[in-house]
């Protein structure tokens, strides 16, 4: 889908709503955030519960700017309502409270493993919805940066993948990563549309779908207790991961692209180990550094634009 000025926020962000390699690099931060928050809560905070509030938080702190363009752009939502639908459905309700839900049986290690996969998930649903295949460049770039995130997690020593072990957890991320695949590659079907008349329907809708199960939940677990670590990871989810992370993404798939801003699934993990050096005080090693060269250098080879025939 080419960018247009519907589908652009206007005023000073214009610069930034143009950037996808920065936009894409925010939300590989956001997301990093994220997958450290979610272990936290895990425990803490049911996964659904976790999912609903953060989704509907979104759509809260979203609605006031969105209102205007929802307006605007009913008919043309109201013309693609199934797939709209099914992009909240898919994007927004069950890729993420599979991911929580995945946190409370999976290690970190395991999770960033899998993380790995996404842009080759995306490249297989690219070519079976869009019939859009990788490029040479984009294959090599995908390989580069997989290396570099096993350098780093797996500290220098490749020996160490055999004696990984996988569980339902892991499992149960994998089928997350699939169906966020669909989501990132129908993505760029949808309507011509402001970016925040897609995120906030996106938002309310998928906290809708999530209704029946946190009823569900609310019954089968014991409910999340209010205090402030609880309140703070709401916060943080419902801000960066939800709201603006997914205006970055989205935002950055319609400029270049699913297959090309795939790559930066890798910086996720990337972002998570800079976090972990910051805030949870561990050393940074040689095996880091190789790491992030690959890493970034995979990324800057898979989402350059093509050159012309």
């Amino acid at each position: 889908m080419s960018a247009s000025e519907t589908t652009t926020p206007a005023g000073s962000g214009n610069w930034l709503a143009n950037q996808p390699y920065l936009l894409l690099s925010l939300t590989a931060l956001f997301w990093a955030g994220n997958a450290i928050v979610g272990r936290l809560a895990a425990g803490h905070i049911p996964p659904v519960t976790l999912s609903f509030l953060r989704w509907s938080l979104a759509f809260l702190l979203t609605l006031p700017w969105a209102w205007p363009h929802l307006k605007q752009d009913w008919q043309a939502i109201r013309g693609h309502l199934g797939l709209m639908v099914f992009l909240s459905l898919t994007g927004i309700g069950v890729f993420n409270t599979l991911q929580y839900w995945a946190l409370e049986y999976t290690q970190a290690l395991n999770t960033l493993l899998l993380q790995s996969a996404g842009p080759l998930i995306i490249a297989v649903w690219s070519l079976v919805l869009l019939g859009v295949r990788l490029t040479a460049a984009q294959a090599l770039g995908v390989l580069l940066s997989l290396a570099g995130v096993l350098e780093i997690i797996l500290h220098g020593d490749f020996t160490a993948l055999s004696k990984i072990e996988f569980n339902k957890g892991d499992l149960i991320f994998l089928l997350a990563l699939t169906i966020f695949g669909i989501y990132s590659v129908l993505s760029l079907k949808r309507p011509q549309i402001h970016g925040l008349s897609f995120v906030a329907f996106t938002f309310g809708c998928g906290a809708v779908w999530l209704t029946p199960f946190l009823v569900w939940e609310l019954l089968a677990r014991p409910a999340m207790e209010l205090n402030l670590n609880n309140v703070l990871s709401l916060i943080y989810v419902a801000v960066f991961p939800s709201t603006l992370a997914y205006l970055c993404f989205n935002r950055g798939v319609q400029l270049i692209g699913a297959n090309r801003a795939a790559p930066f699934f890798h910086v996720v993990p990337v972002f998570g180990t800079v976090l972990s050096i910051i805030f949870l005080g561990e050393h940074p090693q040689p095996f880091h550094f190789i790491g992030f060269a690959l890493v970034l250098s995979g990324v800057f080879v898979a989402s350059r634009k093509p050159k012309p025939a």
